[in-house]
């Protein structure tokens, strides 16, 4: 192990305190005892932070190197949960009905947290590291408030980072990725309106359901026919909403779903066309159409040289296996973008083990073998970038 490695006991520290966060799961912009359960162990360790955060709920903690002045860098962990029932039998399960840590949030709060109190311990380092414990990053943009709240201006640092764990990759296997990491993420809402009838009869009537699914076939066009082979872009339709009886045309139809792609311009040329679609269908079936069309997140893009001595940060860990540098990047979505867009930095992903269940899935679980793992990576960075040393 490394020199500032964690030691046994604090493994069993780190432990305890991922199943307490997994216990207790809160969602968007509620996270207010996990919030607590931050602020009482960075109390302990004698670091400064200030609470209240994006939407109420977020934390910045702030460790100055003994060093000296020096640079600033931030470091991201996301601490809220989902809205899922648990369907593990662990012993930590959640004890919250209908919420549970179903992405790892509280593993990446506790590695954070476990590399805040190491260097506490021995901040062998010049100028500043700001612990970012952000609040809501599932589908709602806490990652986007605390950045519209002045995060940046607030705390001012030249580059952030931020890591996921991720479920196939095996224990001690990471990807780091040189640009683009997660795909930008919208959402739509579709409401076709037209004219309910007996079902025997549709002529007498005007079909929102026929029109409905006549448009979820031609979406798929902006894939194949409109989206540049080079490029990647997926439109999913989720849910489809309409009628309640077996003999009857309902007047209402709703539509929601998703579009996600990386290159910006794509991104606007695929909304355009979506908003055209819908109203050359509507007028075709005669109907009325309201469309919310929502962009989310934007891709997360890292840049290079972040990534690169990110990786090379992960080469040097004993804990460390293999780095995988070629990697796919993924559909899903991230809103640490919000905050690469503002500062440059890399994101990357630490293997939660080959079976793994996948992220969002009810029987989903943090492996505990990657908190020592993480904790000595976010040590390592600040060490390096901060610090002086060679680079590994």
């Amino acid at each position: 192990m490394t020199d500032n490695a964690i030691s046994a006991p604090d493994v069993d520290t780190l432990r305890a305190w991922r199943h307490d966060f997994h216990q207790h799961p809160e969602t968007a912009f509620e996270e207010h005892r996990t919030s607590r359960r931050i602020a009482e162990i960075l109390t302990e360790a004698g670091i400064e932070f200030i609470t209240g955060l994006g939407g109420g709920t977020g934390i910045v903690a702030t460790l100055q190197g003994r060093r000296g002045p020096g640079r600033s860098i931030g470091l991201r962990a996301d601490i809220d949960a989902l809205d899922v029932t648990e369907l593990s039998d662990a012993a930590h399960a959640s004890t919250t009905p209908g919420k549970m840590h179903a992405c790892g949030h509280d593993g990446h709060t506790t590695m954070l947290l476990g590399a805040a109190c190491q260097l506490a311990r021995d901040p062998d380092f010049a100028g500043r590291v700001h612990f970012i414990f952000q609040p809501a990053e599932e589908s709602e943009g806490g990652g986007r408030v605390m950045v519209e709240e002045g995060l940046f201006e607030r705390f001012p640092m030249e580059a952030v980072y931020g890591v996921h764990n991720w479920p196939g990759l095996a224990i001690g296997e990471a990807a780091v990725h040189d640009t683009a990491v997660m795909a930008a993420f919208d959402v739509f809402t579709l409401t076709l309106q037209g004219k309910g009838c007996h079902a025997a009869m549709p002529h007498l009537g005007t079909d929102a359901i026929l029109a409905a699914c006549q448009l979820v076939s031609q979406l798929q066009g902006l894939i194949s026919r409109e989206t540049p082979a080079h490029q990647t872009a997926v439109l999913s339709v989720t849910q489809f909403h309409a009628g309640d009886a077996f003999n009857v045309i309902p007047e209402t139809v709703e539509l929601r779903g998703t579009l996600r792609c990386f290159d910006e311009p794509l991104r606007a040329h695929l909304q355009q066309r979506f908003h055209e679609a819908v109203e050359s269908l509507a007028q075709f079936h005669g109907l009325s159409a309201n469309l919310d069309y929502q962009p989310r997140y934007p891709a997360t893009i890292n840049v290079p040289e972040h990534a690169e001595r990110c990786a090379e940060i992960l080469d040097s860990l004993p804990g460390i296996t293999q780095v995988h540098r070629d990697l796919p990047p993924s559909m899903a979505s991230e809103d640490f973008a919000f905050m690469l867009n503002a500062r440059p930095g890399a994101y990357i992903w630490l293997g939660n083990g080959e079976e793994s269940a996948a992220l969002h899935n009810p029987h989903y679980d943090f492996d505990d073998r990657l908190t020592p793992i993480g904790v000595d990576y976010w040590v390592q960075l600040v060490q390096h970038l901060l610090g002086d040393r060679p680079a590994p």
